[in-house]
Formats: C-alpha cells, sequence, structure tokens
C-alpha cells in the first residue's frame, strides 16, 4: 500500500510554526509522510497568516502557487477566519479552518487522503515534529489574547487567553531538551499573563507544586540548563520578577517587550495594555537589577491621528531608553480592526518618512551600543557554516529577527555547538568575533 505524503506550507508567526509542527507531529503518528515539494505530495497543507494585508495577499498567493502545482489543497491558521475571502480567490480549495484547529486539519486529511490502516509506519520522536533547526525550538505557552488593541484582529481569529498547564508545558520543554535542543523561544500573544485564565492553578513537577505563572514557569525553565528565551511579553508589574533570574543566569537576560509607542494619547488609541505605566523607569530598574539585559521592542508609525510632534516624542523615547534591537511597521489598515474607522489618518507618503526617520535614528542607537561589547567575551550557538567560517548568535539575539556574529574560518564547527568568541568588530546590527575555544 502506497504511503500518503503530505506537503505542507507555513507561514505567519513563531505561534503559526508551532501549530504546524503540531499537525505534522499528529499526522506523521498516523502514518503520514512529509513531501519535500509538490509533485511528491498527495496533498498540500496550507497554514495561513492574517494579520496585516501583506500576509494576507502571501497566505492567498501560496494556495493559488498549491493548487496550481498539486491540485488538492487544505487552508487552515489566522486567516481561515475570512473564508470566503479564500473561495473568492480560490474556490477549488477542499477545505478551510481556523487558527489552532488541530482536530479539524487532521479531520479534514482524513477526509480527502485517507491514513494507513497501520499507524505505526511512522514513529514519532518524544519531542515531536519540528520546523527549526535541532538546536533551537519554539515553544507555545498559550494561545488567543484577552486584549483588543484597534490595531489587531488576533482575538478575532484565535480567541481570549487559553493557558496551557504549566506541567504540559514544562514536560515538553524538557522532551526538547533531551532531544538537543540547545535554545527554547518562550512565545505567545501575551508571555506574561500566562496563566491567568486558569487562576494561577498549581501543578505538580518534579515533586513539588508548580503554579501556571508566567515566573514559576520561568524559573522552572532555568533549571533545564539550556538557553531560554522570552518574547512577547508586556511590561505589567509583575514582570520585574523574572529580571532577577535574569542576572542569575537561570534563563537569558533578554526581553522582547512590543511597546508600540511611546505617546500617552497614541497608546489610548491603540488601546494597549500597560499604557500608563512609566515605561522610562522599568528599563532603568530592570538594567540595575540586571546590567546586561538585552531589550528588543516594535513600533507603529503613522498611527491614525500622529502628529508630527508625538512621532517627535516616540524619537525622544528611544533615545532615552537605549534599546538594543527594535523593529518598526508603518501603520497599515487590517480588515476588520477598529483602527481603521479613526479619524485623521497619515498620508502614505509621511508614514514612510517617518518609518526611515525611524529606523535611522534606532539604527545609530543599535550600533552605540554594540559597540560597547566590542573586547567582550561572549558565549555564541552556531547556526550555520559557510564557505568563509560559521554564522552564529549571542545571548542577545534570537533567530529570524536579530542580529548575528560571524566567526571567520571556523568551517570546523558545527550547528548548535556553544563556544566562546571575543567580539572584535560590529556594525548597526552584527558582529564579528574571534574564536576562543
Amino acid at each position: 500500500m502506497k504511503i500518503p505524503k503530505i506537503g505542507f506550507i507555513s507561514l505567519g508567526c513563531p505561534k503559526a510554526l508551532v501549530d504546524s509542527e503540531r499537525i505534522l507531529t499528529k499526522l506523521r503518528s498516523e502514518g503520514y509522510e512529509v513531501a519535500p515539494n509538490y509533485d511528491g505530495a498527495d496533498l498540500v497543507v496550507v497554514n495561513t497568516c492574517g494579520f496585516i494585508d501583506a500576509a494576507v495577499e502571501e497566505s492567498l498567493d501560496s494556495i493559488g502557487e498549491a493548487i496550481t502545482e498539486n491540485g488538492k489543497v487544505i487552508v487552515t491558521g489566522c486567516l481561515g477566519a475570512r473564508a470566503d475571502e479564500i473561495l473568492e480567490r480560490h474556490p477549488q480549495v477542499l477545505e478551510i479552518t481556523g487558527a489552532h484547529a488541530l482536530e479539524e486539519v487532521v479531520s479534514a486529511v482524513h477526509k480527502h487522503l485517507p491514513p494507513m490502516h497501520d499507524p505505526y509506519t511512522s514513529l514519532v520522536p518524544p519531542q515531536g515534529i519540528k520546523l527549526t533547526p535541532k538546536h533551537y525550538a519554539y515553544l507555545k505557552i498559550a494561545e488567543g489574547c484577552n486584549h483588543r488593541c484597534t490595531f489587531c484582529i488576533i482575538p478575532s481569529m484565535r480567541g481570549d487567553l487559553v493557558s496551557r498547564p504549566v506541567d504540559e508545558v514544562l514536560l515538553e520543554a524538557r522532551r526538547l531538551a533531551d532531544a538537543g535542543v540547545k535554545e527554547l523561544l518562550v512565545v505567545s500573544q501575551d508571555t506574561s499573563a500566562y496563566g491567568l485564565d486558569l487562576k494561577y492553578q498549581s501543578y505538580e513537577w518534579q515533586g513539588k507544586q508548580v503554579r501556571t505563572r508566567f515566573y514559576d514557569m520561568a524559573e522552572a525553565l532555568g533549571e533545564l540548563g539550556i538557553w531560554v528565551r522570552m518574547h512577547y511579553v508586556y511590561p505589567y508589574p509583575h514582570v520585574d520578577e523574572v529580571v532577577p533570574l535574569m542576572a542569575a543566569g537561570k534563563i537569558l537576560a533578554y526581553l522582547d517587550i512590543p511597546f508600540q509607542h511611546a505617546n500617552t494619547r497614541i497608546l489610548k488609541l491603540m488601546k494597549r495594555p500597560a499604557a500608563t505605566e512609566n515605561n522610562l523607569a522599568r528599563i532603568k530598574a530592570w538594567r540595575t537589577v540586571c546590567p546586561d539585559i538585552i531589550l528588543r521592542s516594535t513600533f507603529i508609525v503613522g498611527f491614525p491621528g500622529e502628529t508630527e510632534a508625538e512621532f517627535q516624542e516616540l524619537l525622544d523615547f528611544l533615545t532615552q531608553a537605549q534599546l538594543d534591537r527594535v523593529g518598526c511597521f508603518a501603520y497599515s489598515p487590517v480588515k476588520g480592526a477598529v483602527a481603521n474607522e479613526l479619524p485623521d489618518a497619515v498620508p502614505e507618503e509621511i508614514k514612510q518618512e517617518r518609518l526611515a526617520r525611524f529606523m535611522a535614528h534606532q539604527a545609530e542607537i543599535s550600533a552605540a551600543r554594540l559597540q560597547l561589547r566590542v573586547g567582550r567575551i561572549e558565549q555564541v550557538i552556531i547556526d550555520e557554516i559557510v564557505a568563509e567560517g560559521a554564522v552564529a548568535r549571542s545571548k542577545a539575539d534570537a533567530p529570524e529577527i536579530d542580529g548575528q556574529v560571524f566567526i571567520d574560518g571556523a568551517t570546523h564547527l558545527t550547528v548548535g555547538d556553544l563556544v566562546n568568541v571575543e567580539i572584535e568588530e560590529v556594525d548597526d546590527y552584527d558582529m564579528w568575533g574571534r574564536l576562543l575555544d
């Protein structure tokens, strides 16, 4: 009997990537194989993104390509909440499900490509199927979000916050560590709200009670002896409790905090959580406790109603905050977002001009902060070996979004190695180091 083969296209954020991994893990456990190309696949699953217009268009294009190249396509993910829009463009799609719909996707695959009768023909490793390299993995701790930011439609697609019990999270983390993963990237829509919906319920883990709470989870993950990196953390007061764990080296001294803006009026229009917090004071306090802490953030410029003075306030915030890693987007209307109805839309040319000024301003800050690391000895993790040497990341750099460390001549190293380098040269975002090991 021919083994059924699935093609898979995963688009969007790391949280969607984790959904893809879970779907593939389930299908592999039932005997399906994963095809590397369209020709070898009996059916293709496309996990879509629907967050901004550009992502929607990419998803629709990918669905179209899969239909053209293969013909049998199932669609899942965030864009699945807008099924009419998908079917208008691609009526040939076999089935459509929404985000984090594991059972629905698997059922759809069963319907159009039945599994073999023997589910043990393809055994799955304990850590499941991963789409990341073997040395790092995303650990999704919750689904959905309780906030209603006016520029965002995630809650309408993924629902309110649903946290995973902490023992389940820690078991997955331990299995990943046992399988050789050396870096865990903790993700959710609102990582610091973890456990709120479960009222911080306690579960037994390795002979003791651990609460389903941000700090308790971070403390337990810190016992694994691998890199643990926190993403999508809102600056709630209880985040302060985690910084001493970073200072002690239990988890990476790295916080990814989406501030989005600095002006109080704009933050209120965005309906951002923690909009009234004195973020500059919080940043100063964190650096007092953990001087080496790395702060990453994202911002939106050109939000409806943003004045030149309010944009300048954002630039001033960057100067004072001295953030290490920053991303920025010009505001883009998202279908179904409340912000679309706000008055005083900023003209596109002004949005782009502000975006360019923002990035130029932050590039100077990033370069200056990297310059402070010249001469330091830092541990790095190897991501790739190329002809010139090794491409690595420091503890300050998350994969795909932050900078890299280049080690000339180190072609004898292996992906996943942890080595020490002396930082010799930097530019705006990347560093060059001399291998010491």
